[in-house]
């Protein structure tokens, strides 16, 4: 419900800027031909700024309703049209702790955002909440010169048993960093391409099925 009343005030202001032009002019050629819904573009984020090690930890039990709206009103006012968010649950390597960390985060879709949209977007939810980085992963045709990275998704994954084999698992840890895993059990992997081997390794070596039909290609940025 709350996705439909975000998309018909973007799908408003959208109009409304090719009737009256105006700085965000640009935002409606960024859509998908044919389909405006379709998400062109994936943003990472949290609001959580504390070190979560705890798998119990209650925090990773919230549901990021207030933090979601919060991004898609930032993402509105830069003119791009949230379509969405996955509420996923993130592992995390860190080689200065030597440790796996917990994080709840989303996985927000996003269309009608270029390259220069998105990472505004991305610097300015970063900022507001305080974080480090953001990761966000726009899509592109797999022939596309700006292509440097690939998303994967593999069903019947838990947190647990991704943060376990990560943790075991030294060449994977140091490449791939860390994942998000769904509520319903789907692995989110975002990599480097030169990593595409590994990833495919390491997904065998959970007892995860590849699948090439979830397998997608772009430009990925940590926006920092």
């Amino acid at each position: 419900m709350i996705v439909s009343r975000v998309i018909g005030v973007v799908v408003a202001l959208l109009v409304g800027t090719v009737l009256v032009g105006g700085p965000a002019e640009s935002a409606p050629n960024a859509c998908a031909v044919g389909n405006p819904l379709q998400p062109t573009a994936e943003l990472f984020a949290t609001d959580n700024t504390a070190t979560i090690t705890d798998p119990d930890d209650q925090r990773l039990r919230n549901g990021l309703a207030a933090f979601e709206l919060q991004v898609d009103g930032i993402a509105l006012g830069n003119v791009g049209l949230p379509v969405g968010s996955t509420l996923v649950s993130g592992v995390f390597w860190s080689d200065e702790r030597q440790q796996a960390t917990y994080e709840r985060s989303r996985e927000f879709h996003l269309a009608c955002v270029d390259a220069v949209d998105l990472h505004r977007i991305g610097d300015q939810v970063r900022t507001r909440f305080g974080q480090e980085s953001v990761l966000t992963f726009r899509y592109l045709p797999n022939t596309a010169s700006e292509v440097d990275a690939f998303t994967v998704e593999v069903a019947g994954v838990d947190v647990r048993r991704f943060r376990d084999a990560l943790v075991a698992d030294r060449e994977a840890r140091e490449h791939l960093v860390g994942g998000s895993v769904t509520e319903s059990g789907s692995l989110i992997l975002v990599a480097d391409l030169a990593d595409f081997t590994l990833t495919q390794r390491f997904v065998t070596s959970i007892g995860g099925t590849w699948n090439p039909d979830t397998v997608h290609y772009g430009d990925r940025e940590f926006v920092g």
